[in-house]
Order: C-alpha cells, then structure tokens, then sequence
C-alpha cells in the first residue's frame, strides 16, 4: 500500500491548443485532481497499487478535486483548507509541442488545520506502514518545518517516508529528518547541494546521500536518472519515447518508484517501472494520465547501468 500527504493540491486543467497566442479553442482539454502529491498518488493508483490520501481541500474546487482523484483510484480523506484550492493550467501546442503553465502558488493552511492532518496522520501511518510520499511545494502558512513534521510524524509511525520536494523545505527536511527516499530533479539538487549546474548525476545522488542515509534518486530529465543508496549506484533511461506531454512526468516517476519498490523490494526493477511510467504518461495530456499497460510494457526495455 501507498499513501500520500497533500498539503497544496490542485485542480490540474490540461488545453491542447492548436498553437500558442491569440484566442484558441482547445482541441482537447483534461482535468485531474492533480497538485504533485496526488499527482504520484494516481499514478501508483493507476499502475495497480492501493493508494490512499490525506489531502487540504477548500471549496467547489476542492471537491472536485476530490471527485477526480476518487475517480482515478485513490482514496481521499479530506481537511477543510477553508480557502479555495488553487489551479494550475498547462496549454500545449499541438503544432510545436510548446507549453505555457500557469502555476498558482499554494493556498494557506491554517495551522489547526495542519494540527489535525498529522493527529490523523499519526493514526493512519500505524495502519498503512508501507511507503507514504509528501511531494511539491508546502504552504508558506505552515513555515519551512512542515515537511519535517510531516516526516517525523511518518516515522514515528514505523513507516517510511519518500521526499520530492526543492527549496527551503527540502533542505529542512533533508537537514533535520532524514527521509528514507529523496526523489529530486537535477536543479532541485544543485539547489539544495551547492555542486555545479553541470555536475555529474552519481556526484549530486552522492552529496544527497551523505546528507540522509537513505536511497536518493536524481533525475535528468531525457537524459535519464541516477539512485544509490550509499552501496552502489544504478542508473536508468528509456531511449526513443520522449512524447509531447512532460507535465507529470516526475510526478509519475515517483509513483512508479514506490509501487515497483512495494512489488519487488529490487532498486532496478522499480526504477525501471519509474522510467517507464514517466515516459507513458508523457503520450497523453494531462499529469499521471498514464496507460498502465504502456508502462509495465516499457518497464522491460529500459536500460539499467
């Protein structure tokens, strides 16, 4: 089983478009309950998973929010943010395979609010002692400790935690709470590392690594990803399937990197599955709308090294 915390979600409108500028009338247009949190959430629901979600909704967008995620696999409980639960918009050319996205920054969540996500947290981590995933950025409301609340809650539980977030939460989690998966991207290593924007994969998984003690995953886009775990090293990348629909992607990844851990408890076969869920769900518009067939079929070519 997995489980997510979602402390900024939102709804996440994907328009195809058939060019950027001027008015348009979309040729496609996809909504997911999305935010990064349950954006991985559905993609570990999607690939077969049982996944369940502590999620801050606020309003007629929270709710349908809720449905959409409910719709997509994952159980949702839900806290009354009071605010209005955001929205984040993506456009894609159809022509040039551009995008615009328009990102709205987190809502505030009072910190009674946040009080009773981990009272409850505490009691279901006991009940789900799988993997549980916080991902995105955190309200500013909640100060840079939150995600180290949310890990110290997690752990207390006996459970394990996975990481991706950037910034200054990241490094108070990664600093003060040592979660047992950190899943980042290359910039959001540089970020929180100091190595230069060019440094080799295996030296940013390193400084990450030394840093937490746990399994650490760095990911380069097409170029591929890096895990170690302070014993050896794998890298991963799926050649030839790049698609036209990248929102999501590192969302998906991580998705796929908890339910290929729960399945075979082997670090290459769930990055493989990660690989391949990121590159199925970027065939498609709209995040983590990934075909789960694609992804286990792809899962066998990716290259490990």
């Amino acid at each position: 089983m997995i489980s997510a915390v979602a402390l900024s979600p939102a709804l996440d409108v994907t328009y195809v478009v058939s060019e950027l500028h001027g008015i348009q009338r979309p040729l496609a247009v996809r909504r997911v309950g999305g935010g990064k949190s349950l954006n991985a959430a559905r993609a570990a629901a999607r690939l077969g998973a049982d996944v369940l979600a502590l999620a801050v909704l606020g309003g007629g967008t929270g709710q349908v929010v809720r449905e959409a995620a409910t719709a997509d696999g994952v159980v949702v409980e839900a806290f009354d943010g009071g605010a209005l639960t955001r929205t984040c918009i993506s456009i894609s050319s159809a022509a040039t395979g551009e995008l615009t996205e328009i990102y709205e920054t987190a809502v505030p969540v009072a910190a009674e609010t946040f009080d009773a996500v981990l009272e409850r947290l505490a009691d279901v981590a006991r009940e789900r002692p799988g993997w549980w995933l916080v991902s995105g950025s955190s309200p500013q409301s909640l100060g840079d400790d939150a995600l180290t609340r949310v890990a110290a809650t997690v752990r207390a539980a006996g459970a394990r935690l996975a990481v991706d977030s950037h910034g200054r939460a990241l490094a108070a989690v990664v600093r003060d709470a040592a979660p047992d998966l950190v899943k980042v991207n290359r910039a959001e290593a540089v970020e929180l590392t100091g190595l230069p924007v060019d440094a080799p994969l295996t030296d940013l998984v390193d400084a990450v690594g030394r840093r937490t003690g746990g399994l650490v995953v760095v990911t380069d886009g097409t170029a591929g990803a890096t895990a170690g775990d302070g014993r050896s090293r794998v890298h991963v990348r799926l050649e030839g399937h790049v698609g036209l629909f990248p929102v999501g992607s590192g969302d998906s990844f991580l998705g796929g990197l908890l339910v290929g851990l729960e399945e075979t408890g082997s670090l290459g076969e769930a990055l493989r599955l990660a690989a391949a869920a990121a590159a199925a769900n970027a065939q498609v518009p709209g995040a983590a709308v990934l075909d789960p067939e694609l992804a286990r079929e792809w899962a066998a070519r990716v290259a490990l090294g």
